[in-house]
């Protein structure tokens, strides 16, 4: 169809991407989420990962430790997920596989954004238990990951619901 004859309204709502120009965009918009997640729980990491040279951290009671380690593996794993897609681009890198890199690129970003919020979730409770020693922790900590799941994946899902047909469109075009 000749771009004339394609009405007002379709022209201002759809991409005229090739799949290799789609792959570009989704790539770079990816790597932009990344950026954002990867800075958060490498920080995090780093913080952990001192913790345990501190005089404090020997007369913390074995449960704590065993929190503590469970947090670090978790961040750890996180790390791994979020710097994977970068190692994946490299390694396939000039391939002709833009289109399939994006897609697993996406799912280990998924998969790391599941593991920080285990992480964010583990550090908080080992915090609280330590600085606290108090029963309403697993509460608090609850009511800390209802938020994450209603921020991170519930509004998310809920707009992906609302304003988009089964296709990806917007319900608008």
């Amino acid at each position: 169809m000749v771009e004339d004859e394609i009405p007002e309204s379709d022209r201002r709502t759809r991409r005229s991407e090739t799949p290799e120009e789609r792959a570009d965009r989704r790539w770079t918009e990816l790597i932009q989420e990344i950026r954002v997640a990867q800075t958060g729980v490498q920080i995090l990491l780093g913080f952990l990962l001192t913790v345990v040279f501190t005089p404090h951290f020997q007369g913390l009671e074995q449960t704590d430790k065993t929190i503590y380690i469970v947090t670090v593996v978790l961040g750890s794993l996180a790390t791994g997920a979020l710097i994977g897609p970068v190692a994946f681009h490299r390694i396939v890198s000039g391939r002709r596989i833009k289109p399939q890199a994006v897609v697993w690129a996406s799912r280990l970003t998924f998969l790391g954004l599941i593991l920080l919020l285990a992480t964010l979730v583990s550090a908080l409770f080992l915090i609280l238990r330590v600085a606290t020693h108090d029963g309403y922790v697993p509460w608090l900590v609850s009511g800390v990951v209802a938020w994450y799941l209603v921020c991170w994946f519930g509004l998310p899902l809920w707009a992906r619901i609302r304003y988009t047909n089964g296709d990806g469109l917007s319900s608008d075009e």
